[in-house]
Parts: C-alpha cells; structure tokens; sequence
C-alpha cells in the first residue's frame, strides 16, 4: 500500500479525475486505451468522452489523436496514480475495516474518493496500517464491532477496558 497521499490539483473536477482513472486503469490492464473501451467501461457516449479527452488534453494531462490511443502525460500518470491510490485506500477501508461487501465498498470509494481531503486520506491510511500491523492481531474492538453489526448487540463488556489474552 502506498505510504502518503498527496493533494490533488485543482484544476480536476470529480468527473474528469474519473476518466484520467480509468484511462490509467486501461492503460495498465490493455497496454492501451481507447475512446471506445473509456466509453465502455464509464457507460457514456463516445462524445463524452471525447469532450473530457480534450479537457485532459488542455491541462497537459493526456495526448490523444483522433481515431487514435490515449496517452498518459508523466504529469497525468502521475495525478492518475494518486487517484488511485485514493480509491484503493477507500475501497480497503470500506471491505477490510467495516466489512462492507466488495461491490458496494467499490461503488461508495468511487464516489467519495473526489471529496476527501488529503489530510483526512493520510489519517485513514494510518489508521488501516495500525490495524494490519498491529502485532496483537485483529484488535478485540473490532471484533466487537463485527459481532455488533451481526445481532445488532452490544457485547456486555462495551466500554470497559479489554487487555488482550
């Protein structure tokens, strides 16, 4: 997993970091990507994306030709990466922490993934390694939460000090 998010610039709305994302996703999945595939996968008119390419293209993002690939900028690569790795970090938290089925922690990172400060991201990011790496295993507080959300019960001991067995 990545160790810092990074802001992202500002001249990107949500709409235009989608498709700088999934023309990183295609690029690496197909070696390429195409207006078609981006139509495709966004489920938009070829016209769409044609409109957000040459938006791309203006901020020096992407090269693209017509009838031709599309092509990431080092400046574009790099900004489709950090979006990524936003979408990813959510996407873990969502399955990984809450326990959110894969689809529906994929659409809400999807989503959500334009409005999170950085800041807010890094603290999360944190907050997921802390979980993971602690030595102690899954801590007994989110065990707890999973029995929770399971019967809707709170484990009697709730809000009393747990040392771990």
């Amino acid at each position: 997993m990545v160790d810092n998010i990074k802001p992202l610039p500002e001249d990107l709305s949500p709409r235009l970091e989608d498709y700088l994302e999934m023309v990183y996703l295609l690029s690496e999945k197909n070696k390429v990507a195409r207006v078609k595939d981006l139509a495709d996968t966004l489920s938009v008119k070829k016209a769409s994306v044609v409109n957000a390419l040459k938006q791309l293209e203006n901020k020096n993002y992407i090269t693209h030709e017509k009838y031709s690939y599309v092509e990431l900028t080092n400046h574009g690569r790099e900004t489709a990466m950090q979006i990524y790795q936003r979408h990813v970090l959510l996407t873990n938290f969502f399955k990984n922490i809450l326990n959110i089925d894969p689809k529906i922690a994929e659409e809400n990172a999807c989503r959500i993934e334009h409005y999170l400060d950085y800041q807010v991201l890094n603290r999360l990011l944190k907050f997921i390694d802390f979980i993971e790496e602690c030595p102690q295993g899954e801590p007994y507080w989110l065990s707890s939460f999973f029995k929770y959300i399971e019967t809707g019960k709170r484990p009697e001991d709730c809000g009393k000090y747990h040392k771990g067995e």
